[in-house]
């Protein structure tokens, strides 16, 4: 009986003094988003781990994020010359995290608009696990689940 007891103070023991990263996690998706409307390739590259995966769930295919990226490069390149604009937002429903993991779910909403065109924005579902090592965060896994509404985006807040 007197093990028992002590189970919750136990367990508070050892989340007491669990520092909370949601900061931390804000800045890393606020840097992504700086990354996408400067077309600092370099810089988004830098948020995911060298051996991160990105699973499509639109596609049905999973690969490295260095393949990812590749497809990437020119919007970025276009976006940093001038050719054209783009932006992303996050917003989360769930984030459960440590001091050195997260794994949060959410929506994303990507924009882009070449010159001369009309701007086009898509909603996609986000899962996303991330590890933190030497103080930054970088994503391990970004699983783009399934196309979002702009209602459903609107209902996050």
């Amino acid at each position: 009986m007197i093990k028992i007891s002590f189970l919750p103070l136990m367990i508070l023991f050892l989340f007491n003094g669990v520092q909370d990263p949601t900061s931390e996690l804000d800045q890393f998706w606020k840097e992504a988003s700086r990354t996408v409307q400067e077309g600092d390739f370099k810089g988004y590259a830098d948020t995911f781990h060298p051996d991160a995966v990105l699973v499509n769930g639109i596609s049905g295919n999973s690969y490295p994020i260095s393949d990812a990226l590749d497809g990437w490069k020119q919007g970025f390149e276009d976006t940093k010359a001038g050719k054209m604009k783009a932006s992303v937002e996050f917003r989360f429903s769930e984030r459960f995290h440590s001091e050195t993991t997260a794994y949060e779910t959410g929506i994303f909403k990507y924009s882009s608009q070449n010159n001369g065109e009309e701007q086009s924005t898509v909603y996609i579902h986000l899962e996303a696990l991330l590890t933190k090592a030497s103080g930054e965060w970088q994503l391990l896994m970004e699983h783009q689940v399934s196309v979002a509404t702009e209602d459903e985006w609107n209902s996050i807040k």
